[in-house]
């Protein structure tokens, strides 16, 4: 406990960042999954804020991750709502929340977060730097006043028929001038605290930027009343979060899960859908939030998974959404200068407390100041100097890396990151292609000696094949194994065939060193 609370003054002023990034996020993502219409027991949007601060408190103490944040995640979005419709009532939906959990659990258990070591660093760098784009270009409709979709979607393509960038245009032509003047203003506080001669007023060292853009936002609004009442924003464009006029009214927020749908084969099956989804892209995104630290302190994945589980049985049982690891909230942690778990913590503290106390003040804030900060989070995520980076390593990393991009952009995160792991191991495939024997010649002899690698495997016979096939009439050809461990039966069998048949139709010498013989069968 003493070591929670060492690195407090960066984990404090970084959950309150958090805490601004999250609230609208767990709203969006809230009234996002719920609006659906004609099922029994439909909350409001809490279930996202019940999500958040079990992400938050919970997670955050049983998670090994330093700075990951979890919450409700966008990406489960179109998941909830169909299973939402599939059983028919949210008691049963927050049911199978609970049963994703206990699978997550016993995942960890058995060992299955191993999978998040085998994501290739240039398809975790694209995911990141799409992230970026996305946010910016999700964000600038709000920042513009603007607000067809909810903050925190990220899918290209949307249930009106519009996308990504025909929602810009439309943003474009409906302009906001009280919404616009504040994001302007955010944007240019926040880029002035990353400024060192801010710093050296202890102020600005104490309290992030996030803080006084909020501020600003609502102070400029309640000026708008008198200086011009068509700036003024409101309904919408303001935060709306619901308020409870008693600790009882609060208590109706939450939805208990109905066990008499235990019964229910599709409980099991939406559970299951739930915990796979989410366990990858928490997987993800702790492989990303790792890369992002400073400090590069690793997450052990098992431990991660049992949190993630132990987290959804909870917001579950609470009536919550299901929770992952996102990306958003813990760069914009990362960014913010938090060092320990203790953010995260105090970000779902300050999410209970400010429903329960001043809700009041927290629907004055203008989204448009919210959009501003996600506007720069988006932008370190996807910096052109990652872009830069990437292309002077070589294509191996950077096209899987703009793969990943793309894809994202114009899809969604997993299908991403699919893509990405196809173009990257598509490069490890050529790459072994490519190195399975070294050659060591002599034309004047024409003696050709063929080195093999320490492991040949089935994917090596093609190279092998075409190389064999290239040999000058009256050559010798000498294979030394010498080198290797294992050679599988497919090569072998290439050796052998040409031993027995294709040295003599071109005359060709053939000499084996340390290559196991064969049975090869005649095909009679």
């Amino acid at each position: 406990m003493k070591n929670l609370f060492s690195n407090w003054r960066h984990d404090l002023p970084s959950s309150l960042v958090v805490f601004l990034v999250a609230l609208p996020l767990c709203l969006g993502v809230g009234l996002a999954s719920t609006k659906v219409d004609g099922i029994d027991g439909m909350p409001n949007i809490f279930s996202g804020i019940i999500a958040g601060v079990v992400g938050g408190i919970v997670v955050g103490f049983l998670s090994g991750s330093r700075l990951g944040v979890s919450g409700p995640a966008a990406g489960l979005i179109t998941i909830v709502s169909a299973a939402i419709i599939t059983l028919g009532s949210f008691e049963a939906f927050v049911l199978a929340v609970v049963v994703s959990g206990v699978i997550q659990v016993i995942a960890g258990f058995i060992g299955a977060g191993i999978l998040g070591n085998y994501f290739p660093s240039s398809v975790i760098k694209g995911m990141l730097a799409a992230i970026g784009i996305t946010l910016i270009l999700k964000e600038i409709p709000h920042a513009l006043g603007y607000d067809a979709d909810f903050m925190g979607d990220e899918s290209f393509l949307q249930p009106d028929g519009h996308n990504t960038f025909s929602e810009l245009m439309y943003a474009l032509k409906s302009l906001h001038p009280g919404a616009v003047t504040v994001s302007i203003l955010s944007l240019v506080i926040l880029v002035l605290f990353d400024k060192p001669f801010l710093k050296k007023f202890a102020v600005f060292k104490i309290l992030p930027g996030a803080l006084f853009v909020v501020v600003l936002g609502i102070v400029a609004n309640l000026l708008f009343v008198k200086i011009d009442p068509s700036w003024v924003i409101s309904g919408k464009h303001l935060v709306k979060l619901p308020v409870a006029n008693s600790l009882n009214e609060l208590g109706s927020f939450l939805t208990m899960p109905n066990f008499t749908h235990l019964t229910n084969p599709n409980v099991y099956i939406i559970g299951g859908t739930i915990a796979l989804v989410g366990s990858l892209e928490s997987l993800l995104s702790v492989e990303a939030t790792d890369k992002l630290d400073p400090e590069k302190r690793y997450t052990p994945t098992n431990r991660e998974l049992k949190a993630q589980g132990v987290g959804n049985i909870v917001s579950g049982l609470l009536g919550g959404l299901p929770i992952t690891q996102v990306i958003v909230r813990s760069s914009a942690n990362i960014n913010s200068g938090g060092k320990s778990k203790l953010s995260t913590i105090l970000h779902g503290l300050l999410l209970l407390l400010s429903v329960i106390f001043i809700p009041w003040v927290l629907n004055m804030i203008p989204l448009a100041s919210l959009a501003a900060i996600l506007l720069l989070v988006g932008y370190k995520l996807s910096k052109i100097s990652l872009y830069k980076q990437m292309y002077k390593i070589g294509f191996e990393q950077f096209i899987p890396f703009i793969a990943t991009v793309i894809t994202v952009l114009f899809t969604d995160l997993l299908t991403g990151i699919m893509v990405g792991i196809a173009f990257a191991i598509f490069y490890i495939l050529r790459k072994n292609y490519r190195n399975n024997f070294t050659i060591e010649e002599d034309k004047d002899k024409l003696v050709v000696r063929v080195i093999l690698s320490e492991e040949v495997t089935f994917l090596n016979k093609s190279g092998i094949l075409e190389f064999i096939d290239s040999l000058e009439e009256n050559s010798q050809l000498i294979i030394d194994g010498s080198n290797c461990t294992k050679i599988d039966y497919d090569v072998l069998e290439i050796i052998e065939n040409f031993k027995q048949h294709g040295s003599q139709l071109k005359n060709i010498t053939l000499e084996t060193i340390n290559i196991p013989e064969v049975r090869v069968s005649s095909g009679h």
